[in-house]
């Protein structure tokens, strides 16, 4: 029996998980034990214990309930308590999802104690060193034991970056693994998309009707700390909801909401409160999302993972960043960058309206990505 301790802290490593818990459970129970760390970067329940909830995660064993801070401060308060953890429960790997300050935490704390790393959601670039997320995925690959990228080209990304595709075992964070593994948020959409049809009558029941609203979501802070794009991104919604006569809801993460009335200025924030299409709503949960996603008419978020799920559930998406990790998806069209340009965001939205048959190909594997990682994970400890 391998141990393996987990480490997740925010909302979609929570959902994440979920898949690879699944796939330990009924496949490999009797050869891996999971171990889950929550740091609590996400401390606010609607952002976190409603998913454990409401997806059947096991609890976490450990919470390190670090709360919100400077990106230095809460990095060093989770290294110092991972580091306490991996030195109690002597796992047999550390595993690590995506690209959060947790990440980084846990790839610096166990790649110094020599306990190897698995990084899921590897190898994905936006090319933007400003950003935190990019930092924090650059370095816990290259401190990683075995890398499990969704896509191909975030395989690519790592054979480019040196990684050999074919190394001998065994392996180590001197002589990594890659793999092109698929997707487990993949995994997960399909998994509870069932589960999620149960959802229709809440969004009937907050006045939207389907097939005929917009699904935003806004949490980066370039964006939420910025009045000026902050500003050109309600300015879009209102005149969207206006010129298309439809709807949009707003889930809102709690650093956006600290941050409208502050950033908005107070004449737009009276024109977004008057404006009756556009539905502000707290924190959404994880199936709620997904009947969301699957059914709107169209998503705009600055965020990577609703990215992809609006992406598997076919709906066009407008990417309010200047750039994207999920390349494939503006490449086939599905999805077009607008930045938080009102021209850009307004004229994407036109050319969807007039391009409704867009193509969806099968970019993120077959829905086993999670029992693929787990063997492959199985195998190298056997060969250790």
């Amino acid at each position: 029996m391998f141990k393996l301790l987990t480490v997740i802290g925010a909302r979609p490593q929570i959902i994440k998980a979920a898949a690879l818990s699944r796939a330990i459970k009924n496949h490999y129970a009797n050869q891996l034990k999971e171990i889950i760390v929550h740091t609590g970067q996400h401390y606010d329940d609607n952002m976190s214990q409603v998913f454990f909830n409401e997806l059947g995660i096991p609890q976490p064993d450990y919470n390190l309930q670090v709360g919100s801070g400077s990106h230095g401060k809460q990095t060093a308060v989770m290294i110092s308590g991972i580091e306490e953890i991996l030195l109690k429960e002597k796992p047999a790997a550390l595993i690590l999802y995506g690209d959060t300050n947790s990440t980084l935490a846990g790839s610096i704390a166990a790649s110094k104690i020599h306990i190897p790393v698995v990084h899921i959601e590897a190898g994905l670039r936006s090319f933007n060193k400003a950003m935190p997320e990019e930092i924090n995925r650059i370095l816990t690959d290259h401190v990683s034991t075995l890398l499990f990228s969704p896509t191909k080209a975030g395989f690519e990304n790592l054979v480019k970056e040196g990684y050999d595709e074919n190394p001998l075992a065994p392996y180590s964070a001197d002589n990594p693994k890659i793999y092109h593994s698929g997707d487990v948020m993949y995994d997960n959409s399909l998994y509870f998309s069932t589960l999620a049809e149960k959802k229709t009558p809440w969004i009937e029941n907050l006045g939207l009707q389907k097939g005929n609203f917009i699904l935003a979501t806004i949490h980066r802070d370039n964006n939420t700390d910025n009045p000026k794009r902050l500003s050109a991104l309600f300015n879009s919604m209102i005149h969207l909801v206006k010129e298309y006569k439809t709807q949009l809801i707003l889930p809102l993460h709690p650093r956006t909401s600290k941050s409208l009335e502050k950033n908005l200025g107070d004449r737009l924030w009276q024109k977004l409160k008057s404006t009756s299409e556009i539905c502000i709503n707290p924190p959404v949960s994880f199936l709620e999302m997904i009947a969301l996603e699957k059914n709107c008419s169209l998503v705009l978020t600055d965020s990577g993972g609703v990215q992809k799920e609006a992406f598997f559930f076919k709906k066009p998406c407008i990417i309010l960043r200047s750039e994207t990790e999920w390349v494939e998806l503006v490449e086939c069209k599905s999805a077009i960058i607008a930045d938080a340009d009102q021209h850009r965001i307004e004229s994407a939205y036109s050319w969807f309206m007039n391009h409704p048959d867009l193509r969806y190909p099968p970019l993120f594997g077959d829905g086993k990505a999670a029992e693929f990682i787990s063997s492959e994970i199985v195998k190298h400890l056997n060969n250790s």
